[in-house]
């Protein structure tokens, strides 16, 4: 099996899967590990619906149907973005876009090509497994940092096991339909959709390696001596 950090440096958002199906068995493995996520005082505030075969292409063509009808989507219940968001992390979102449109040839200007791009992620990218993750709306800003915890336990798990996956914040959007398809109960927002399966290498959009913020932009040491320092770095490798 992998091991943390290379899964953690190995890890990419897939946006085009094979159509080789994934047995229930693996994915019931990768949910059973996922449920020892930490939660504040354990109270686990999610809940997962995992779906493939004619299940999953039922919410496919409801989903269809439902932007034929309104283009536009359905619309969050929750702030996905900030508004006014600013910098550095709107330069980030911005050249993450940029990259990404960059993979499959599509520029800034052609807005019906990079609508039709986004429009894929309720395909879930033609992956044969989809997921929607949802977080009961009673829960407060620490729970939602607990919900995404999980979703980042499943997206490790799934790579240690050979599986790609793609965290889809896009199904937000969507949860009118998502709620009448799952029979969700009222209490639940739909936080976001994750599709799984085996990532197509061919596709030139799954190269797509995103940058990170330097060490020194994120994060500071305070009250270490240098020997402190040099011992903790033995001890990681």
């Amino acid at each position: 099996m992998t091991a943390v950090t290379q899964a953690i440096s190995e890890r990419r958002s897939s946006r085009a899967y094979l159509s080789r199906p994934v047995s229930a068995g693996l994915v019931r493995d990768i949910i059973e590990v996922a449920r020892r996520t930490p939660s504040s005082s354990n109270m686990q505030p999610w809940r997962l619906s995992v779906m493939a075969g004619p299940d999953l292409d039922r919410l496919r063509d409801a989903v269809r149907q439902s932007l034929a009808a309104n283009p536009a989507a359905e619309g969050a219940e929750y702030k996905i973005y900030a508004p006014n968001l600013k910098d550095p992390y709107n330069r980030r979102r911005i050249k993450c876009a940029e990259d990404l449109y960059g993979t499959v040839g599509i520029p800034r200007e052609n807005k019906m090509a990079r609508l039709l791009q986004f429009a894929r992620n309720f395909d879930f990218y033609g992956a044969p497994v989809g997921m929607i993750l949802s977080i009961d709306r009673t829960m407060e800003q620490g729970q939602w940092a607990d919900v995404g915890m999980f979703l980042q336990s499943i997206l490790l798990l799934a790579h240690e096991r050979g599986l790609s996956a793609c965290p889809q914040a896009a199904w937000a959007a969507m949860h009118k339909t998502v709620r009448a398809h799952l029979a969700l109960p009222g209490e639940y927002i739909v936080f976001c959709g994750i599709s799984l399966g085996h990532a197509d290498l061919s596709q030139p959009i799954n190269s797509l390696v995103t940058e990170r913020a330097s060490f020194e932009e994120i994060a500071e040491m305070r009250g270490f001596t240098e020997d402190a320092r040099e011992a903790e770095e033995i001890l990681v490798v």
